[in-house]
């Protein structure tokens, strides 16, 4: 493991996803998922998300939200929505990608996306 890296995707991950999210996920793989977890922290973290020239944070999470709309990965797109608003897309940001989703990947993941969104801004209402 690079160190410098895997401690800029630690840094990054939880920038993006939020403590809370980060320490859970961590905290929750136990000794099976923990190498798991320090791989994707250090690569998709540190690797990708950490890189300091190209896209910003917030142009990562548009296409993050679009991919994983595409692949039907409700769980991530749900998390992500969350970091999508940490890095700066307001609602107005956030409809326009979902809107897009919607055309690209076809209604029924549109229809999936806006539920996951709504589902997510009602949580944060309650909590």
């Amino acid at each position: 493991m690079d160190k410098e890296r895997y401690e800029r995707g630690l840094k990054m991950r939880k920038e993006v996803m939020g403590d809370d999210y980060v320490n859970r996920v961590m905290d929750n793989a136990g000794d099976f998922g923990k190498e798991f977890q320090e791989y994707v922290t250090e690569m998709a973290w540190g690797g990708a998300w950490g890189r300091e020239n190209g896209l910003s944070k917030r142009e990562r999470s548009i296409l993050n939200l679009g991919m994983l709309a595409a692949m039907g990965k409700s769980p991530e797109f749900a998390s992500h929505f969350k970091g999508a608003m940490r890095n700066g897309l307001s609602l107005e940001d956030l409809n326009e990608v979902l809107l897009q989703i919607s055309l690209y990947c076809g209604f029924p993941t549109g229809v999936e996306s806006f539920r996951i969104a709504k589902q997510v801004l009602d949580d944060q209402k309650t909590s």
